[in-house]
């Protein structure tokens, strides 16, 4: 497994922009495919980004097509989510997830980071 930190949430008003980072631990990063997903309270936990192990491909929530952008930096164990136009309906906890690319469960999960979006 990897170990996950994330960082980059605050306060923003509606229609500004933020970019979360995720630090992974580990040697194999370049196999696991990665995600962000949130919570947002009294809500369930919904994907919001994920992409593959060699960055080829991404899928996004409907929620968030054309508004955020995941990508990630093999040489330096990171995943990144930018953030743009955001609205008060993104507020929640993001979290920065991991799983292989052989398997269907995610393993690894961070602490999250909350984000907050003022109206």
């Amino acid at each position: 497994q990897v170990q996950l930190v994330e960082s980059g949430g605050g306060l923003v008003q509606a229609g500004g922009s933020l970019r979360l980072s995720c630090a992974a631990s580990g040697r194999t990063f370049n196999e696991y495919r990665m995600g962000w997903f949130r919570q947002a309270p009294g809500k369930e936990r919904e994907i919001v980004a994920t992409i593959t192990s060699s960055a080829s491909i991404s899928f996004y929530a409907d929620s968030v097509k054309g508004r955020f952008t995941i990508s990630r930096d093999n040489a330096k164990n990171m995943v990144f989510l930018q953030m743009n136009s955001l609205e008060p309906e993104d507020t929640a906890l993001y979290y920065c997830a991991a799983r292989l690319e052989s398997t269907s469960r995610w393993t690894s999960w961070g602490q999250g980071t909350q984000v907050t979006v003022s109206s």
